[in-house]
């Protein structure tokens, strides 16, 4: 791996539908008095106008009653069963709540889908913006580039750099130096994320072969550090997939690592932590020694 090979109310009754004057109005009410007959002529008329009204008004009253008691009724049932009320019952609609924004730490254990034998465009964007030196230590500048087409997080790679590069456990470590990134001018190094296919093409330029085991490099004859996007995406067996967020802090460390003028060492005790320097991407184990993954050249900082 390296360098060095690693989202309506109801209408009234019409008059034609009067009851006659013996029968009872709807809702069970007594008859209404006898009507004398239509011999009393105009008074005759008159009142049994307004029995008519009367018996009209009395209908609408008890119908428009029987509405609303049976609204009453059914939204008392359907808060009872649990289900939901009417529109017009709805005081307030209800809104979905808003996504919550992953955290850096959720994206950093994340896996992301990039296939091992990808060729991309061999074209870089570099991530915007900068982020200052936080240490008191000589500086040391470096830019980020993206090959263009893999779908992954520019931003997100560019901050675990900054944070893993300027972490008290890695090179940064007591002060020896301070790392700095920018995306303007000549940095002393450039760490591109790049699809296997390009990896390789930008190792060979330093006589180095990452084709076989798939990994990353520091391509030391140009400006950059390659990181092997199919190993960021993916991580390896080594390391398992709860573990990807190291992994990807190991990678960044080990690579800058080269860059800084270190080789590959190993542990040399059974159930030791391995070296950042150790080609973790390939093993953990070796000559019978069991060593433990390891992301940081300073681990017990």
């Amino acid at each position: 791996m390296d360098a060095f090979a690693e989202g309506a109310a109801p209408q009234a009754p019409r008059r034609a539908e009067v009851p006659e004057p013996r029968t009872a109005p709807a809702g069970g009410g007594a008859p209404p008095a006898t009507v004398p007959a239509a011999r009393h002529g105009g008074k005759g008329r008159a009142f049994t106008g307004v029995a008519a009204a009367a018996v009209t008004t009395v209908l609408a009253v008890v119908v428009a009653g029987q509405v609303a008691d049976g609204r009453a009724e059914g939204e008392s049932r359907a808060q009872a069963a649990g289900g939901a009320l009417p529109p017009a019952a709805q005081a307030v609609p209800s809104s979905a709540p808003s996504a919550v924004p992953l955290t850096y730490a959720q994206k950093m254990g994340r896996l992301y889908p990039l296939g091992a034998t990808l060729k991309g465009s061999g074209e870089f964007d570099t991530v915007p913006g900068s982020a200052k030196a936080p240490g008191k230590g000589p500086k040391m500048t470096y830019r980020v580039d993206v090959e263009q087409g893999l779908g992954l997080d520019g931003a997100l790679f560019a901050d675990a750099v900054q944070r893993t590069l300027n972490d008290d456990r890695s090179w940064a470590h007591g002060g020896q130096r301070t790392f700095e990134r920018v995306s303007t001018g000549k940095p002393d190094f450039v760490i591109t994320l790049a699809s296997p296919g390009t990896t390789a093409e930008w190792c060979a330029k330093s006589g180095l072969d990452t084709t076989e085991d798939n990994v990353s490099c520091d391509s030391a004859a140009t400006e950059r550090v390659m990181i092997n996007a199919y190993r960021w995406a993916q991580g390896s067996v080594t390391y398992g997939d709860a573990k990807i967020h190291a992994y990807r802090q190991m990678l960044i460390n080990h690579e800058v690592g080269h860059r800084l003028g270190h080789g590959h060492v190993t542990c040399q005790k059974d159930g030791a932590i391995a070296p950042v320097m150790q080609q973790q991407t390939k093993f953990l184990d070796h000559d019978g020694i069991h060593c433990l993954p390891n992301a940081w050249p300073y681990p017990k900082s």
